[in-house]
């Protein structure tokens, strides 16, 4: 269990933005531990097997592992099939990157970094990505919208109004005696660095908990690993993406024929 009197307890004074990350942290590990007993019960129930620990962490990493893949699947097949959208998520990528090296140097240059790369793709997503019948499916944009297990369109709008309100509102309001008054406009940055950077934490978190209790601790689980992980996947699928769009090829057509795991593997259930 996480002890958290004594995290609040050792934090220093003036670092409101390390308690934070620390409790989020916490609290997520506690979510971890829990989704991890959801998913060997449900496992048990489903498919029953002589139960050796070998045998349950194997059952278990492997049903996660066919959640991954199908998360990955359907917002690679749903949301990624402009050329332009996929070059950009690989930018976004690279800067992700960088901003998770920056994260515990320096959160508030880190806070700047992570929400640049995130304009870059949502970028993609609201201007280059078709929103009308998808006919590599063969579904409407509003059931795409329907089953999106993270953030969709309608989501990010409400997350992307907080960010781009935050700067004002710590010029108005500077957060209740948090920040020190900023001795310059290079100061007032890196304060809204850091507010950033609680405001894309704390979306994450909150969407994580949204599943937690309307759906089950594993979605949630395997979404946050999803998130976390996919400036790599990115990179790993998306280093074509340029020298595709050089040749004039607008949406990846390879999407009709492609397939992760095939038929055998376990599909993540959708929200409706």
């Amino acid at each position: 269990m996480v002890d958290w009197v004594a995290l609040v307890t050792n934090i220093e004074p003036k670092s409101e933005i390390r308690l934070f990350v620390r409790l989020a942290l916490g609290f997520a590990t506690s979510l971890s531990c829990n989704a991890t007993r959801d998913a060997f019960t449900h496992l048990s129930r489903t498919r029953p097997m002589a139960s050796t620990p070998s045998n349950d962490r194997g059952l278990i990493m492997s049903h996660l592992s066919d959640m991954l893949r199908s998360l990955r699947w359907d917002d690679y097949r749903y949301y990624h099939q402009s050329r332009i959208n996929q070059t950009l998520h690989l930018i976004s990528a690279f800067i992700f990157l960088g901003c998770y090296a920056l994260l515990f140097k320096d959160p508030a240059m880190a806070g700047l970094v992570g929400w640049l790369a995130m304009l870059t793709r949502q970028t993609g997503h609201f201007f280059f990505e078709p929103n009308g019948y998808d006919d590599v499916n063969k579904v409407r944009n509003e059931y795409k919208e329907a089953v999106k297990v993270g953030y969709n369109q309608t989501r990010k709008i409400v997350l992307l109004i907080f960010w781009g309100l935050a700067p004002f509102a710590l010029y108005v309001f500077p957060l209740f005696g948090m920040f020190d008054p900023p001795t310059g406009r290079l100061d007032f940055i890196r304060q809204v660095g850091t507010v950033w950077l609680v405001i894309g934490i704390g979306g994450g978190l909150f969407r994580m908990i949204q599943l937690f209790v309307t759906r089950d601790g594993q979605i949630g689980l395997v979404w946050v690993f999803k998130v976390l992980t996919d400036p790599l996947h990115n990179v790993a699928l998306y280093y074509k993406s340029p020298l595709a769009l050089l040749r004039g090829e607008l949406i990846d057509t390879s999407i009709a024929d492609a397939g992760w795991g095939g038929d055998e593997a376990e599909k993540a259930p959708h929200l409706t």
